[in-house]
């Protein structure tokens, strides 16, 4: 059954008590301390400075997973009244979707990339919102940058270098991204290239047959492995939440990547029939917020896949605030995954500076 918690194939470090690749430290002064230099832990040539630090995890906690439940009905009636909670418009409305801009991972995963698209992209990474607009509405003077650019392994050292000079780091799918069903060796050293190639930041997807089949052990030790290979940089796992089957599947999927060491949470790869919705989104969120009222450390959240307009965006947002608060409504908590957001705001903006909306094409991605 997809709610069972099965113990099958759990951790290695869960049964002989041992601590995870992914597990935190022991406290100041206890034998065992982690060198002050933690070669897994993000430094400064690879951390993006707006990254919370890194979340040092858990052992695995079958006990918790075994408890959690998700009323279904509850979540869908709780996603629904989002959009109408919060009425943001005019002057404050266009602040928040600047801040949008600020939380996103500018992406480009198609099949047809090339090293002039991925320079085109971090061309508008460098610069995601018309000078003009930005001084009409009065935030010339702010840093408006997105979050990252996310691109293949294969294009991370040309995103890199188109990058140099702009702090703005770069992110990798990898891990056998989108389906994960790649030999997992393969997965490892796809993960490992991409942090040599410069990437700070790397979207792994999970295995979902461990979840399906309640193999939560499994889960644990692939993404301590993954946490491990991505030395340096921060970690999000893609738990494909379209493809779980329930809520409470997605629940305990969120906290076990939670618990081998995952920075981020993030809903989908944008590839399934059905990526980020807001029932789901609510589920996982309130996981990180449990995992940080347990445990003190705070994970990020990124939705991913079917957000696409401004409208969107903000209804996100309203969810990070009032389920989080407000410092996940940074990008140091909070990313769109997204490739066509960013063209949709900047309609938003020239619409609260001008009074009419522009065409599409007048903000194109380069």
């Amino acid at each position: 059954m997809p709610d069972d918690v099965s113990s099958t194939g759990s951790s290695a470090f869960a049964r002989r008590g041992r601590r995870s690749p992914a597990t935190s430290a022991p406290a100041a002064g206890e034998e065992g301390n982690l060198p002050r230099h933690d070669p897994r832990a993000p430094t400064e040539h690879t951390a993006h400075s707006d990254l919370e630090p890194w979340n040092p995890g858990t052992p695995l906690e079958l006990d918790w997973l075994r408890h959690l439940r998700v009323n279904r009905s509850a979540a869908e009636r709780r996603a629904a009244s989002l959009p109408g909670r919060r009425s943001v418009k005019r002057e404050w409305q266009a602040a928040w979707l600047l801040r949008a801009v600020t939380c996103i991972d500018l992406t480009t995963l198609a099949g047809d990339d090339t090293p002039g698209r991925v320079r085109r992209l971090c061309g508008k990474a460098r610069n995601p919102m018309r000078a003009d607009l930005l001084e009409a509405a009065g935030a010339d003077g702010l840093p408006i940058r997105v979050a990252s650019a996310c691109v293949y392994p294969s294009m991370v050292a040309t995103a890199v270098e188109a990058l140099a000079g702009s702090e703005i780091p770069v992110a990798a799918v990898a891990a056998g991204f989108p389906a994960g069903q790649t030999p997992f060796p393969q997965r490892l050293d796809e993960i490992r290239t991409a942090v040599a190639a410069g990437a700070s930041e790397i979207d792994i997807v999970i295995t979902r047959e461990h979840v399906l089949r309640g193999r939560w052990g499994d889960l644990y030790d692939e993404v301590g492995a993954f946490r491990d290979a991505a030395r340096g940089a921060h970690l999000k796992t893609i738990i494909a939440t379209g493809e779980l089957a329930t809520l409470t599947n997605v629940a305990r999927a969120s906290l076990v990547c939670m618990m081998a060491g995952a920075d981020f949470i993030k809903t989908s790869t944008g590839k399934e029939k059905v990526n980020a919705t807001l029932p789901v989104g609510l589920t996982m969120v309130r996981q990180i917020r449990a995992w940080r009222e347990r445990t003190g450390y705070r994970v990020g959240f990124k939705p991913a896949g079917g957000i696409g307009t401004a409208k969107q965006a903000l209804v996100w947002l309203v969810l990070m605030r009032e389920e989080l608060g407000p410092r996940w409504m940074q990008a140091g908590l909070f990313r769109f995954g997204a490739s066509s957001l960013l063209g949709d705001i900047e309609r938003q903006i020239e619409h609260y500076v001008t009074g009419r909306y522009s065409a599409t094409h007048r903000h194109p991605m380069a």
